[in-house]
């Protein structure tokens, strides 16, 4: 009969020659597939190149160059957590790199570059799983899937209107709140007084831009979090739906009421240009540090007060204040 570790062992292997031999196979069908194949947009773009024309401004992803570049520093974080982890292969992973191949096969067949890179996920996992073993496959699969983050999708720009609307909306509000009076019609906002031209709030000063890269932003800090639970780090990376929106409102805000108190031409050029990167941006991350330290207790006004009580012939120890002893024997320091 068969113990469980000897059965552990028939299902673990470590990798061999013919091992490291079929994995550079792999990684060389890898970049023939998806850096040099040319099986999308009318067969004239690989499945990365597709990728690299789809960072557009017209889909809202001017940042998706960023994503492997975070993922890359994900994969190096997760890496230095395998110390102490032993890593043993086990072919359970050929489920996983077969999956991918469908996938990859169904990209192909469909010619939509989106799934090839959806299925490149899936391969690496599936050959960390291979080599490594499933704690490390584990371990690396959020740095892979992450890189599903890069994938412009067509159903956000069907968001842009709404978030059009929202961005007018709240940006007459706020500009209200510092008394400025406008005047709303759609997406277009106009001084009540006739201090300056109306505004159109177009796509671009939606917010959207600037939701998907916040989106990024949040979701590799809640996965770098790792001193916080995990309900805290998912908290963490949704709150750029929020913080987007507020922030975006408050940069609309700024620019009428530079062009109300300041200069109208300063505010429809220099200021609009610039605002995202002087104010937005900096704003969000801001914003983001103080979620973290509140999430984590670290803010000055969260720190639990230790009390330090120092006894006679012995040494200070840290004791609650409801605990610490008043007599004349001792002392509060």
């Amino acid at each position: 009969m068969e113990t469980p570790d000897t059965d552990t062992e028939k299902r673990a292997w470590a990798p061999g020659a013919p091992a490291w031999a079929g994995l550079a196979a792999l990684v060389l069908l890898l970049v023939w597939f998806y850096g040099l194949l040319p099986a999308y947009v009318e067969c004239r773009h690989s499945a990365t190149g597709w990728l690299a024309t789809a960072w557009n401004a017209e889909n809202d992803y001017e940042h998706g160059w960023m994503v492997p570049m975070l993922s890359l520093y994900m994969l190096h974080h997760a890496w230095g957590r395998l110390k102490g982890v032993e890593l043993r292969g086990s072919l359970h992973g050929l489920w996983l790199l077969a999956l991918g191949a469908l996938a990859g096969l169904l990209a192909v067949r469909t010619q939509q570059g989106r799934i090839a890179i959806a299925s490149l996920p899936l391969v690496l996992t599936g050959a960390a799983w291979c080599y490594l073993g499933g704690r490390a496959a584990l371990r690396c699969a959020f740095p892979f899937f992450f890189l599903w983050l890069s994938i412009p999708l067509p159903g956000f720009q069907q968001a842009t209107v709404g978030m059009q609307l929202l961005a007018t909306q709240g940006a007459h509000w706020g500009a209200g709140l510092c008394g400025v009076a406008t005047v709303v019609e759609g997406t277009n906002i106009a001084s009540a007084t006739g201090n300056w031209d109306a505004f159109n709030i177009v796509g671009g000063c939606s917010g959207m831009r600037s939701l998907m890269a916040l989106i990024m932003i949040s979701t590799a800090w809640g996965y770098l979090a790792s001193d916080l639970a995990l309900w805290k780090r998912i908290t963490l990376a949704l709150s750029a739906i929020p913080l987007s929106i507020v922030a975006n409102a408050f940069r609309l805000v700024s620019i009428f009421v530079f062009a109300e108190y300041v200069n109208p031409a300063f505010a429809s050029k220099t200021w609009h240009d610039w605002s995202s990167l002087l104010f937005f941006f900096p704003a969000s991350l801001v914003c983001l540090t103080l979620l973290h330290g509140l999430l984590a207790g670290e803010l000055p006004l969260l720190k639990r007060r230790r009390v330090v009580v120092r006894r006679n012939g012995g040494a200070a120890a840290d004791t609650p204040p409801d605990t610490a002893s008043t007599d004349g024997k001792e002392g509060r320091v």
